[in-house]
């Protein structure tokens, strides 16, 4: 599969973006999705994903209440709603797909992804 992000910019804090992740290919709908992020000079970290159904996600405890991943497996796409944004969530952001059985912590590890979107930045004025 191949992943397209769409949907980073601006925002002051507070406020509110949504990341689309388009895929191509076939079996979009068997992928488990994520999104992680890079901020300069960290390394990347998990932020939510959710699993070929829709049925389970999971968050990084830092977006928990602000952030919701979704996914319409018609469109191919995966979306990332990122509310009352702050200046820490400037960051780039990437979407992957795994096609992996995972569950819980799982999801939390870059090595269970094997396919890697192209990054979108977001960045987050105070």
């Amino acid at each position: 599969v191949q992943l397209q992000a769409f949907g980073g910019g601006s925002a002051q804090a507070g406020g509110s973006l949504r990341l689309s992740c388009v895929g191509s290919g076939r079996f979009f709908s068997g992928y488990a999705m994520s999104w992680f992020r890079q901020a300069p000079g960290k390394e990347r970290e998990f932020v939510g994903g959710i699993s070929w159904s829709g049925g389970s996600t999971y968050y990084a405890d830092s977006v928990k209440g602000r952030f919701t991943i979704s996914r319409d497996n018609d469109r191919k796409t995966t979306y990332l709603q990122m509310n009352s944004l702050q200046p820490e969530d400037t960051a780039v952001y990437y979407c992957a797909a795994s096609l992996r059985l995972m569950s819980g912590s799982h999801y939390f590890r870059e090595t269970e992804y094997p396919f890697w979107g192209q990054g979108t930045q977001v960045t987050v004025s105070s």
